[in-house]
């Protein structure tokens, strides 16, 4: 028995895993749980020393530490400020307005709301539930499809989790030990064109069935001038200037940029779109703002109504990741930002209250604690998981994978494609990732682009698992953004407040339906992704180009130069310079002959 126990130790402990969460237990006890029993079980069959538990207090006591997880209550924060606030609401009445003559033009407002969503609350839940609320019984008062616009709102909801600033991305980078920068630097670029994707969908939708997604009525519209006209042709003029202008300032970052920065490297792409992007933003807010308090009348009101509601949260996300992006402030501090940011736009409205307040930090709270209380079980888990070589036992798993780096790559998709359709993604992140960001580093960075370093393979990797996390949220049977828009879609048929006839309840097999086609949108993204990894922007390659350059300025009897700082000044979770708590029990348990 004691020879079977040993020889099987690691699957016996993903049995054990199983064992706790089919209980019903919390899955942060049922990790730590497992590590714990099996950790003395393994004392007791001779596999582990008597010493063996003597490090896991300065693992959990890292863990309290680490800087990095901060941003995760930061972001929380100055996400649940802006939902209660009312923004959700503003913006999907302006942008259904802009784009409610066009077919498709609602649909095409909540991908854009949702998206931009998505870089401020970065919730998945309030996004859909807000969404849901407001753009559902609109859609449906105007004879959207059923499916199309249940998808639509479902899937822009789920955005949350890849566009930066997203929890999910602070996570995998602390698992996979990379810079949170570096993960929202290459995020960024998937993210925007997945939401293009979504859009391009739309487009394909309202021209092969224009009666799926017809045009906002007339009667519909609410911002119009005094003689009439829609005001599109004002808002087009205000966005070709603030666009020249954000084009112009792309033309002269660098010769900006550099010289303040003391830099010597050409600009990262990521930051030339974020910066040009904020003076755009900037210049449309200030012509804005000149135009009411001189009383000008430049601007109609749709222009003045979509700059004053769209504006300043833009230039909150804009000035967050553009000083991530640009080393200014580390994500943490760009949290911390954000959320003072929220805090002054909430005021400005004068939503401000103490029960807002209140139930924000609440909220905020009881994340931040979660998702701790997750990591401290997982790490207890992995430090047995470790302690065992449980990697090595994953890593021989993958050894005879046909395909190689691709293969593994495919497999690992799959399983987390699976695996999201039945637990949460905080779940997967903190106990598949850490079993297979071993064997990633180990087999993907022959799969990079030629002058990338190895290093830029995790975030690559994180990337994907990202996008693939994402497809959690839709997908049956416990795809959460699914409940989240059935709690709040109508359940019994109702008469519509406006046009006053009756609109037949919204069906569950209609919200699931929904959700197919985005999936298969989301899981086209992640094969482009895998295809192309230079889509995961960064400073990888030049990073690579630095160190070479060093080397051979030092072979040949130069001063090297000093090497840049990194994106958001701090080191990778993974790289610190202390030594690690179990590679020091290892060496501790290791037989005097094999030192």
């Amino acid at each position: 028995m004691i020879e079977f126990i040993t020889q099987n130790f690691v699957p016996l402990m993903f049995g054990g895993l199983l064992a706790f969460l089919l209980t019903g237990i919390p899955v942060a006890f049922g990790l730590a749980a497992t590590g714990l029993v099996f950790g003395f079980l393994g004392m007791e069959v001779g596999l582990f020393g008597s010493t063996m538990f003597q490090a896991l207090p300065l693992r959990i006591f890292g863990i309290m530490q680490n800087d990095t997880l901060l941003a995760i209550p930061f972001f929380t924060f100055m996400g649940i400020i802006l939902e209660r606030s009312g923004m959700a609401e503003d913006l999907l009445e302006t942008v259904g307005q802009v784009f409610g003559p066009l077919r498709g033009g609602l649909a095409v407002a909540v991908i854009l709301v949702g998206a931009l969503l998505a870089a401020t609350t970065g919730v998945v839940a309030a996004a859909v539930i807000s969404m849901g609320l407001i753009s559902l019984p609109i859609m449906l008062r105007y004879g959207y499809n059923r499916t199309i616009a249940t998808g639509t709102i479902t899937a822009s909801g789920t955005l949350a989790q890849a566009i930066p600033p997203s929890l999910v991305l602070i996570v995998l980078a602390d698992q996979l030990g990379r810079s949170v920068g570096d993960m929202y630097a290459g995020a960024l670029v998937p993210g925007l064109l997945l939401v293009g994707l979504y859009l391009a969908f739309i487009a394909v939708v309202a021209i092969v069935k224009p009666d799926w997604v017809p045009a906002l009525p007339p009667e519909a519209r609410i911002y119009r001038e005094d003689n009439g006209a829609s005001g599109h042709k004002s808002l087009l003029v205000l966005l070709a200037i603030c666009g020249a202008a954000g084009w112009s300032w792309a033309q002269v970052h660098e010769s900006i940029m550099n010289p303040w920065m003391e830099r010597t490297l050409p600009a990262p792409g990521d930051e030339v779109v974020i910066m040009s992007m904020t003076v755009a933003s900037f210049l449309a807010l200030g012509l804005a703002m000149v135009n009411r308090v001189l009383k000008m009348g430049l601007l109609s009101k749709l222009a003045e109504r979509f700059t004053f509601v769209l504006i300043p949260p833009l230039v909150l996300i804009f000035l967050v990741l553009g000083t991530i992006f640009l080393g200014v402030a580390t994500p943490t501090e760009g949290g911390a930002m954000g959320a003072v940011g929220a805090l002054l736009m909430a005021m400005s409205r004068g939503q401000i209250n103490r029960r807002l307040m209140n139930q924000a930090l609440d909220s905020t709270a009881r994340l931040s604690c979660f998702v701790l209380f997750i990591l401290i079980g997982s790490t207890v888990f992995s430090f047995t998981f470790n302690a065992a070589d449980g990697h090595i036992w994953v890593e021989h798993l993958f050894d005879n994978m046909p395909g190689g780096a691709m293969g593994f790559l495919i497999v690992v998709n799959l399983l987390v494609f699976v695996l999201g359709m039945f637990i949460d993604f905080f779940e997967i992140a903190f106990i598949v990732v850490p079993m297979l960001a071993p064997v990633a580093e180990k087999l993907l960075p022959e799969l990079l682009p030629e002058g990338y370093p190895a290093d830029f393979a995790l975030v690559w990797f994180g990337v994907i698992l990202a996008m693939n996390l994402q497809t959690s949220f839709l997908t049956p049977p416990f795809g959460f953004a699914l409940f989240y828009l059935r709690s709040v879609a109508s359940k019994k048929d109702y008469k519509d407040r406006v046009t006053g006839e009756m609109i037949p309840a919204v069906q569950t097999s209609e919200i699931y339906k929904g959700s197919i086609a985005f999936i298969v949108l989301q899981l086209i993204m992640v094969a482009v992704v895998i295809a192309y990894p230079s889509l995961v922007s960064g400073d990888g390659a030049q990073a690579t180009k630095i160190d070479a350059d060093q080397a051979l300025e030092q072979m040949m009897g130069g001063d090297s130069p000093q090497a840049e700082p990194s994106m958001d000044g701090l080191e990778p979770a993974g790289a610190a310079s202390e030594p690690d708590p179990m590679d020091a029990f290892k060496d501790m348990e290791k037989p005097a002959e094999s030192k």
